[in-house]
């Protein structure tokens, strides 16, 4: 043993001098307490409150005794991911587009807030260093020409004007997508660039001209600007409640349901219908004729302003509708006139409209009940209103209450219209014809319903459409003759038809 023990002392180790092996304990000596601390006092450590020797708080290592700056620590490495993630999502987002999408508004640190960021990061809006743009072309010198002898290259290069057509591609606008010329070397001529350009400036203007007919026209089931402002200082002003939705919509007309309020201390149905006019006309372009061979409202007609005209429609529809009231005819109560903002009561109940005559299913007994009442109502729409609908049919008249009303009479007109009894004959052959359908045996024919609700008594004979119709043209032109005669102009509305107050018009 002592042998083995010199041998080990003087063996040398490759890695140094190798200190004495620590001494065999046993497991009793281990588990005293006295050996514990002998071992405390010999590997003594210097006390971790002092700062001058404490690694952990020095001044590179923040201080993390406190919970708050360990909440912080965490919340801005939290941070500092978030808009990595983001910043790889953008990117993503946007690949190589033109036109890119920043996430800008989402990020935690910003930019010049986070001083730990990569300094070899390209910034997503730098596109100087792009090492995937393509080079554009070179441009000509000012002399035209470039190159010398053979290999001379003049501004009007195929090659050369090719490249730099794809190249003027870019300053298109940028809904319109080009691709990318550049990276795949395209070469325009001259014809097809320029056919580019023309077309790319037509579809401008075109989307142009569509978004202000858009802005400045009520849409099928939407109001324009102008419109929806009025509507709004109907509801500030108490006349209506709230405004539910549309409920109807049609070629001249968007019809709207809506809670009534109050007016000058009055009170308004508990269910009205807002009317609004169409802005534009375009589908129905000869509704002109209605107005402008109108006697009442002939001197203000101007085609040349159509906002007026549509105002001019919504004021046609409330004096005839008032006329009508007067006669007793069922039809909705005019509440006020806005512009070109009708407001009416509403025929239904609890927000349901009244089914249109069309729609309804009705009884052999109710129909015939509906035709008598139909041919009472235009006989008293001709003799007592002086009116003629012009635009009557199962459409135009609603079944409520078990009685017919009408609506839609802003195309109405008077007999002394040039073409009064024309619409008059229209209408009853369209009421004639959707009786006669509905298998009501007492439905006379159209000439005979047109004789009845005039009182004229124009021969039918054979029943020859061409010749019934020569006859109405020639009491048309009889009756405007007599009429020009007397220098008939225009009716006192206020005092024959009355109606609602009207909203004063403060600005156009």
């Amino acid at each position: 043993m002592d042998q083995l023990g010199v041998a080990a002392q003087t063996q040398k180790s490759p890695w140094g001098s190798v200190g004495p092996a620590a001494p065999a304990c046993s497991l009793t000596e281990v588990m005293s307490e006295q050996l514990a601390r002998q071992l405390d006092e010999e590997n003594a450590f210097p006390a971790l409150s002092d700062p001058a020797v404490d690694p952990l708080r020095s001044e590179e290592a923040p201080d993390t005794t406190s919970d708050l700056m360990l909440a912080q620590m965490l919340q801005m490495q939290f941070d500092r991911e978030f808009d990595d993630q983001l910043r790889r999502e953008e990117k993503k987002f946007n690949g190589d587009s033109k036109v890119s999408i920043s996430f800008e508004n989402y990020r935690m640190v910003h930019p010049y807030e986070d001083s730990n960021s990569s300094e070899d990061e390209v910034d997503w809006q730098d596109t100087r260093l792009d090492p995937y743009r393509a080079d554009k072309p070179q441009t000509t010198p000012r002399r035209g020409f470039s190159g010398k002898g053979k290999n001379i290259t003049t501004k009007h290069d195929e090659d050369t004007c090719g490249r730099k057509n794809t190249a003027r591609m870019d300053n298109f606008a940028p809904e319109v997508h080009v691709g990318d010329g550049l990276g795949m070397d395209l070469k325009l001529s001259n014809q097809v660039f320029n056919s580019l350009k023309q077309h790319c400036y037509s579809e401008q203007r075109r989307s142009a001209r569509l978004h202000e007919k858009k802005e400045h026209s009520t849409a099928e089931q939407a109001v324009d600007p102008r419109t929806r402002l009025l509507m709004y200082k109907m509801v500030n002003a108490g006349v209506l409640e709230n405004i539910n939705g549309c409920i109807s919509t049609g070629k001249e007309s968007v019809v709207f349901h809506a809670d009534g309020g109050s007016l000058e201390e009055q009170p308004v149905p508990e269910e009205v219908v807002l009317k609004v006019f169409k802005t534009t006309l375009n589908e129905f372009k000869n509704r002109d004729r209605y107005i402008k061979d109108d006697y009442r409202f002939k001197d203000r007609f101007s085609k040349l302003n159509p906002r007026k005209v549509i105002r001019l429609w919504a004021e046609k529809e409330m004096h005839n509708l008032s006329r009508m009231k007067k006669a007793g005819i069922p039809c909705p109560d005019v509440v006020l006139l806005k512009k070109h903002i009708l407001v009416m009561s509403f025929i239904g109940k609890e927000h349901v409209p009244a089914p249109k005559l069309k729609d309804v299913t009705l009884g052999s007994e109710e129909m015939k009940e509906a035709y008598q009442q139909v041919l009472q109502l235009m006989q008293q729409l001709y003799q007592d209103c002086s009116l003629v609908h012009a635009d009557l049919s199962e459409y135009n008249m609603l079944w409520h209450q078990g009685k017919v009303w009408l609506i839609d009479v802003s195309q109405s007109v008077e007999p002394t219209h040039p073409h009064g009894l024309e619409f008059l004959f229209r209408d009853c052959r369209n009421v004639s014809t959707f009786f006669q359908k509905r298998g009501v045996s007492e439905a006379m024919s159209v000439y005979d319903l047109f004789n009845t609700v005039t009182g004229l008594n124009i021969p039918v004979g054979a029943e020859d459409e061409a010749l019934f119709m020569a006859e109405i043209e020639a009491l048309e032109k009889r009756n405007e003759d007599h009429i020009q005669k007397r220098g008939k102009k225009t009716f006192p509305m206020t005092s024959e038809d009355g109606g609602p107050p009207l909203e004063p018009d403060s600005d156009d």
